[in-house]
């Protein structure tokens, strides 16, 4: 599984991007702001939702894997101390709720990514931000969405390579090295690559666009991310 778009009908797909990012901009405020148990457990099948209605599921989170580690080792590094009494339980949790607040973020950022076309992400984010900030931030958010699954890819496959070649025997530390290197060394090519293309098709900062319009299926959308950005601010006044 890749951190790209899918094509699909399901009722996600056909919502427009900007919706769906004030979903996501509202459902993250409300997890930094209901921080309990039950303010998480409720925003949980909310994150479940939003998975579901992209016509997703667990195998999309696989993509963020890299990160299970972190969030799992968080909360023991932040519990332990020096001295006695050696872990702390209720800093263990707070870290813990902080992870799992993370997880469920990446969990509504999976729907988003696999429900949106990377052209309607940049047309949404330059019609939010009008100049060249908006331009130049939905250049970044193509981009990225374009070539992360290829630079995945070059170091799954300069992995690969290393193990070909015998690199299993040789210390981690090494491995991490030669696959770093060969993985850095791909990324200054593609991005050689890429200057040059883009100088080669007259890259413009203000190309023409998809049309987004909003439609009465945007509707609840509109209201669930609205609401949860309410809630959210609710709490700090």
């Amino acid at each position: 599984m890749t951190l790209s778009y899918v094509p699909g009908d399901s009722l996600a797909h056909r919502l427009d991007p900007r919706s769906k990012l004030l979903v996501q901009a509202g459902f993250a405020a409300a997890a930094y702001a209901y921080t309990t148990p039950r303010g998480l457990a409720a925003l949980t099948l909310l994150a479940v939702a939003c998975l579901f209605l992209a016509g997703g599921g667990p195998r999309d989170l696989w993509t963020y894997r890299a990160a299970f580690p972190v969030l799992l080792l968080a909360p023991l590094i932040a519990g332990a101390t020096l001295g006695a009494p050696w872990f702390r339980v209720e800093r263990a949790a707070a870290t813990g709720l902080a992870s799992y607040r993370v997880l469920l973020i990446l969990v509504v950022a999976a729907g988003y990514v696999r429900s949106t076309p990377v052209r309607d992400s940049r047309a949404a984010i330059q019609r939010a931000i009008p100049g060249r900030p908006g331009q130049f931030l939905g250049v970044g958010v193509a981009l990225v969405f374009r070539f992360l699954p290829l630079l995945r890819r070059d170091l799954l496959t300069a992995r690969e390579a290393v193990r070909a070649r015998g690199g299993g025997t040789l210390p981690v530390r090494e491995r991490m090295r030669l696959v770093a290197v060969a993985g850095l060394n791909r990324a200054f090519g593609r991005a050689d690559r890429l200057g040059t293309a883009l100088n080669a098709r007259c890259f413009a900062w203000n190309p023409t666009l998809p049309r987004l319009a909003l439609g009465p299926a945007d509707l609840p959308a509109l209201a669930v991310g609205g609401g949860l950005a309410a809630a959210a601010v609710a709490t700090v006044v």
